[in-house]
């Protein structure tokens, strides 16, 4: 079924398995039960006191038909930040014991945190063993099985280890690095990588920066891409490998969404639609950053997105069917889950709000933390709660903050050590039982789950066959792209046609003519995937490859339209060229298409100008300029954008633009020192902005030099300002009074100068 406005969904009818429809805008709506229950406001100002599990289900709010069953809490699990399943099934969970145990982060990076691994050995949904698999990290991030590896990254480095259990007691005896990185991250810790995914296109992504890994003989080899922005806390990918990503920061449910990271940053103003970015809580939110200003003034519940976490795509088969494809994103500071419908409108993504006035999971529980979401082996739903009470990192809530007096009135830092799994079920459907055995499987079994109506199953069939690279498959796997059953029990979907391309492209297996067939299949989702695949034909300057490509400029899909521009558009050669110039004109009102061109030539322009800019700076200048670079790029684009232009959500946003900024670009050079010492905030230019910038005393006189200089000298951001010097950055320090914790001050526009009110408090 092909058309040129459609929907990139699977439409899923669970108890019969896959059921793949290519063509339809959006889904069946949810049921009017769903629709119409109620959100109700439990306390203004709730108790802080923790709850027992059971006590805080309890306080949890679902649709109807919908319930939250308990699979692991304290002291089983403590702090957990991320979990993830190996092909058997067993559940790892990344721990940080030492978060915000209290209000100043005190102990916050001894090495005592830790990877648990939690296993269902009588198959009732709940963990019943527990094991520490991996003790004494430094606050870990990130956990992903590979094979019988697990790799582990944790904070304030960016090397990723891989930890292996070698003699099956549960406890990882053996430990590499399969990725070495010796900068050191310069970031808050809410600021770094935030998770890894083994993405259907066999590279495996961070949630955060400028690289994506290919694991290859146990290491991890690196990508470094080019004019990224990726996400914060969390990373998920649909049925056909595009991934999602959120920004808790700003308060960005969804970023990057649009297209692949490798092909470049692109967000539209309208990718979710702005009730998708308002939060619906039950109780009062009085540890928002934002303070009163973030409330609703009636009920005190928090009126729009602060911490969007870890989101999923849902992909199960044993939750309703419209559930399927849906978007699920966790509001900690909120208590809630929201839950957005992806639809596809000629190839441009939009995340629409499901529910009016409520979202699908809200928690009248003060400490209920949900962090990350999953779809289970199970096909149920899971939530990471790390049922803490501080969930703000110290930067912004030491002494003379808002919320340093919220944790204190509260008792807020008592609230530790705990923490919950959950996973949500239906009335309607049945948790499924079979417990996965994937890692002692052969590969011919492997192959057989590429048609399974969860995703999950999927996904991990698909890596753990790459991560072997047995040959013995290929032939099957051949098969099935070419639409034949093969060893399946029916004749394959798009999506397990998808599954067999990119297991062939992982074992280096693939050959033109399997190519070829796929790019001439029914479906344009298999078209697509094609397209993206024929990338390593595309590198080679392969003139068939090329010509197939160029004939398929009028396909009736937009998605596969859009992808034969991503791809090609980097090749130099006349007949790549002339297929991209052939597109972009045919298709001028497509705002994917034109946008997503318009951005590469831009980055590219700024890339040539860069490099005839810092011929004329002095050695010296350029690494500090360069380092500067590195600064801004690993935390100041969350609220200012990549560019310095900014970051738009909804109607609103977090922070003012830097590019063009008359405090950055001026003459004045002791004011941009002033802002990053002693914080800012609002009104700017007669703008009200949703963040304040906080106070960066804690850094070096270097550090701030260095991003000050990056933002005024950067053909990147525009600003065209001379660098600012360590040592004057130390002169300012040293005759300005710093209030303790950081002084956020009120910006005030004086005639047509800037300054800052902490002008008056120079000691001379």
């Amino acid at each position: 079924m092909r058309s040129t406005t459609h929907s990139l969904r699977t439409c899923c009818l669970a108890a019969l398995g896959l059921l793949t429809i290519f063509g339809c805008d959006q889904k069946n709506p949810s049921t009017s039960a769903e629709q119409t229950f109620e959100r109700k406001v439990v306390d203004k100002n709730p108790p802080s006191t923790p709850l027992s599990p059971e006590e805080s289900m309890s306080k949890v709010q679902l649709p109807p038909g919908y319930r939250i069953e308990l699979v692991a809490s304290e002291p089983m699990v403590q702090e957990p930040v991320a979990i993830a399943w190996d092909g058997n099934g067993r559940m790892y969970v990344a721990e940080m014991n030492t978060y915000m145990k209290d209000a100043t982060g005190s102990g916050q990076f001894e090495r005592t945190s830790r990877i648990k691994l939690l296993e269902d050995t009588d198959g009732d949904g709940q963990m019943d063993k527990a094991t520490v698999f991996a003790d004494s990290l430094l606050l870990p991030r990130a956990v992903l099985p590979v094979g019988d590896q697990v790799l582990v990254q944790e904070t304030n480095v960016q090397h990723i280890w891989s930890f292996r259990d070698t003699n099956g007691d549960g406890v990882a005896d053996e430990k590499k690095m399969v990725f070495r990185n010796d900068a050191i991250d310069l970031r808050n810790l809410e600021h770094q990588n935030g998770g890894l995914l083994w993405n259907m296109d066999n590279w495996i992504y961070p949630t955060r920066d400028n690289l994506r890994y290919k694991y290859t003989n146990g290491k991890l080899v690196a990508d470094t891409l080019i004019d990224n922005m990726t996400g914060q806390w969390g990373i998920t990918a649909d049925d056909y490998g595009r991934l999602y990503f959120s920004e808790a920061g700003p308060g960005l449910p969804a970023v990057q969404i649009e297209q692949m990271p490798a092909y470049g940053a692109l967000n539209f103003k309208d990718q979710y639609t702005p009730d998708f970015a308002v939060p619906w809580p039950i109780i009062g939110t009085l540890d928002a950053q934002g303070g009163k200003d973030a409330l609703r003034p009636e009920d005190n519940t928090l009126s729009h997105f602060t911490s969007g976490a870890g989101q999923s795509i849902y992909r199960g088969d044993r939750l309703p069917a419209d559930m399927q494809g849906d978007y699920f994103i966790p509001e900690p500071v909120g208590r809630i889950i929201k839950r957005g419908r992806v639809v596809n409108k000629d190839g441009k993504i939009q995340i629409q709000n499901v529910y009016e006035g409520k979202d699908w999971l809200a928690s009248a529980d003060m400490n209920f933390r949900p962090i990350n979401t999953y779809t289970g082996p199970d096909g149920a739903f899971y939530i990471v709660d790390m049922y803490h009470g501080i969930i703000q990192e110290s930067e912004w809530s030491g002494p003379g903050t808002y919320l340093y007096d919220i944790i204190q009135e509260k008792e807020l830092f008592k609230n530790r050590g705990m923490g919950r799994i959950y996973r949500i079920v239906h009335d309607d459907f049945k948790p499924d039982p079979t417990r996965p055995n994937m890692l002692n499987e052969p590969a011919s079994k492997l192959v057989s789950y590429l048609e399974h109506p969860n995703g999950w199953w999927r996904d991990n069939a698909q890596a753990l066959l790459v991560v072997r690279n047995d040959k013995s498959v290929v032939p099957t796997l051949r098969k099935i792209v070419l639409g034949e059953k093969a060893t399946l029990r029916k004749k394959p979907n798009p999506v397990t046609r998808i599954h067999a391309l990119w297991t062939l492209e992982g074992l280096g297996a693939l050959n033109k003519d399997i190519l070829f067939e796929a790019l001439a299949a029914d479906a344009p989702e298999t078209r697509k995937a094609a397209v993206w695949i024929s990338e390593m034909y595309i590198r080679q300057n392969d003139q068939e490859v090329l010509r197939k490509l160029g004939a398929m400029t009028e396909d009736p899909s937009a998605d596969v339209r859009i992808q034969l521009m991503l791809s090609l558009r980097e090749n130099k050669t006349a007949e790549a060229q002339a297929t991209v110039k052939k597109l972009l004109a045919a298709n001028p009102q497509n705002e994917l298409m034109q946008k997503s061109y318009a951005a590469f030539i831009d980055t590219r322009q700024k890339i040539a100008a860069e490099k005839e800019r810092v011929k004329n700076i002095s050695p010296e200048d350029r690494e500090l300029i360069a380092k500067g670079a590195t600064i801004y790029k690993q935390l100041c684009t969350n609220c200012h954008g990549p560019a310095g232009k900014g970051i738009q959500v909804g109607d609103r946003m977090p922070a003012p633009p830097l590019a063009g900024s008359p405090r950055m670009k001026g003459a004045d050079r002791i004011l941009p020192i002033e802002i990053l010492l002693h914080g800012m905030k609002g009104p700017i230019d007669g703008v009200e902005y949703t963040d304040m910038m906080p106070s960066m005393a804690g850094q070096s006189d270097e550090w701030i030099a260095a991003v000050l200089s990056y933002v005024r000298n950067s053909s990147e951001v525009g600003n065209k300002a001379s660098v600012i010097k360590p040592e004057e950055v130390k002169e300012v320090r040293g005759r300005t009074e710093l209030i303790p914790g950081g002084a956020t001050l009120q910006y005030l526009e004086v005639h047509k100068g800037y300054r800052t009110t902490q002008r008056n408090w120079a000691k001379d």
